[in-house]
């Protein structure tokens, strides 16, 4: 169908797109493992740091919130102060699908390009077919970052078997019982990945570059008197919750600014009895390099005062986050890659999530330079969703 909206993805906002776009009329075929970063790249045990109003998928009609799932499905139902195992969030991603995006195709986009009419889209299973308009909403694949300082330990890349991985590879913890591990980051995923650790048995430290450890509030408490947003409870936050839309109309580096550093390292309330006095720390240091040492890598630090310290470690976890590369997203054609202007390393997008390429979308974390922070996280799908559907309908 020359009129079909490709949709590269189906994770949260890949399928939230398409459920919106079915929704206007327009053919849809999704591509993409469902909800494989969240089941395939994330530990098992792992607990979403959204709360459950935060935490479900922008649909186009009432019935497919978290708490409907939960509800028709005979799950207990989920308050403020409650957590969200992924294991359930998949679950619920699933079934999400299975209502709204029913004939996802588990086959792989291998290349994009730019034709006459539209884009040429070749899938892994061999077809081509041509699509009037693609929304990318591919996540966080390829997007995996690995410190040079770490690199260089390890030139063949991160594995588990190895000295040093990256926490998007991991699914069992446990893999790594039997070595003293050392992780690296103080965002949600590197004190998670420390406390499952430690709890697992597995003997552990953390290292950060901030002296301790941030946590966030708990729902309730000295700052009830601040509004409540998906984001957290704070009046700096409002904005970027609420708001969103109209970030894009600040400055670049602004707007850069807010999609690199606001809401940095740091863990949920709840995280904060599972990693204080219980996982050792080794905090304000910067590493500064790493060596492959017989079985095991020593890594290299400085603290703020200047001192030099080595660690030993036989394993080294970085949990240390992802970047936005537009030429990490490969299937694109390098004469597409080359054509989209950037933000950083993000593709600058108007209102409607549409690139300087007329009929190519992004959505998700790509768009975070545009529209800020929240679409770094699930409750993003309904700020970007509704709005990028309305703008290939408009299109189309």
């Amino acid at each position: 169908m020359p009129n079909t909206i490709a949709v590269i993805g189906a994770g949260p906002y890949g399928l939230s797109a398409a459920a919106h776009l079915r929704a206007l009329g327009l053919p849809v075929r999704v591509f993409g493992s469902p909800m494989t970063s969240w089941s395939s790249h994330m530990p098992e045990g792992m607990i979403l740091k959204s709360s459950p109003a935060a935490s479900s998928l922008s649909a186009p009609q009432p019935g497919y919130q978290l708490a409907d799932f939960c509800r028709k499905t005979g799950v207990r139902e989920l308050s403020g102060t409650h957590q969200v195992p992924k294991e359930l969030f998949v679950r619920y991603g699933l079934w999400f699908r299975d209502r709204l995006v029913p004939d996802v195709e588990d086959v792989q986009v291998t290349g994009v390009d730019q034709e006459k009419r539209g884009f040429r889209v070749k899938l892994s299973s061999g077809e081509e077919m041509t699509a009037a308009a693609v929304v990318v909403a591919s996540g966080l694949t390829g997007l995996a970052h690995l410190p040079a300082e770490l690199a260089a330990a390890v030139p063949d890349g991160p594995s588990i078997a190895g000295l040093v991985s990256h926490s998007s590879q991991h699914t069992d913890l446990t893999r790594l019982a039997g070595r003293h591990v050392v992780v690296v980051g103080a965002g949600q995923s590197a004190l998670e990945s420390a406390a499952l650790l430690g709890e697992a048995g597995v003997q552990v430290r953390l290292l950060t570059r901030a002296e301790r450890p941030r946590f966030a509030a708990a729902p309730a408490g000295r700052l009830s008197w601040q509004p409540d947003t998906p984001l957290g409870r704070s009046w700096s936050l409002y904005p970027l919750a609420r708001q969103a839309p109209l970030l894009r109309h600040l400055p670049a580096p602004a707007r850069l600014h807010l999609a690199q550093r606001v809401l940095g390292p740091s863990g949920a309330w709840w995280l904060k009895n599972r990693v204080a006095g219980k996982v050792p720390l080794l905090g304000a240091r910067q590493i500064t390099g790493a060596l492959a040492s017989g079985d095991g890598v020593v890594l290299t630090t400085r603290s703020a005062d200047g001192r030099v310290r080595q660690v030993e470690a036989d394993h080294v976890l970085a949990a240390t986050g992802y970047q936005m590369r537009l030429d990490a997203l490969e299937f694109l054609s390098p004469e597409l890659r080359t054509r989209l202007i950037r933000v950083g390393g993000y593709p600058r997008l108007d209102g409607g999530f549409a690139s300087s390429v007329p009929g190519l979308y992004f959505t998700g974390l790509a768009a975070a330079a545009t529209f800020g922070p929240v679409v770094r996280f699930v409750c993003g799908t309904s700020v970007a969703s509704p709005r990028l559907a309305a703008a290939v309908a408009a299109t189309a």
